[in-house]
């Protein structure tokens, strides 16, 4: 079941996404928990694969312009991590090529995204 139509009350493409992404990051880790037993990895790929779009969700209710470039900030730095988790997951063999091209994509177009929200919400402030 997908209950996108509840995080936002008007359309917001990078919620959705990084909505959608956090529901491949938990079905990825389930997989490579069950499949390979990978445990360790599998978390850090969790957590920060999920945490993406939790503080772009969280953004949304911000206190203040400046709050709001600081939860995508940080939002920013999760993505890039999740990068980093992909890339070696895919390297040490843990997801397979197909997923791997399904997924960098999907986090690279986040990452251009937020970068491209912060840098007009900074502007924005001036």
């Amino acid at each position: 079941m997908n209950n996108l139509r509840f995080l936002s009350s008007k359309p917001n493409p990078l919620v959705e996404k990084s909505y959608l992404f956090s529901i491949k990051m938990v079905k990825t880790v389930q997989g490579i928990q069950t499949n390979q037993k990978e445990f360790i990895l599998s978390k850090q790929l969790l957590r920060s694969g999920t945490a993406v779009g939790a503080l772009i969700f969280e953004g949304q209710y911000a206190q203040s312009p400046a709050d709001f470039i600081n939860k995508l900030s940080i939002s920013l730095k999760e993505a890039n991590e999740t990068k980093y988790w992909i890339i070696l997951l895919n390297d040490t063999e843990y997801i397979n090529n197909t997923l791997f091209t399904i997924l960098l994509p999907e986090i690279e177009e986040i990452i251009k995204m937020l970068t491209s929200s912060i840098k007009t919400s900074k502007q924005n402030l001036k």
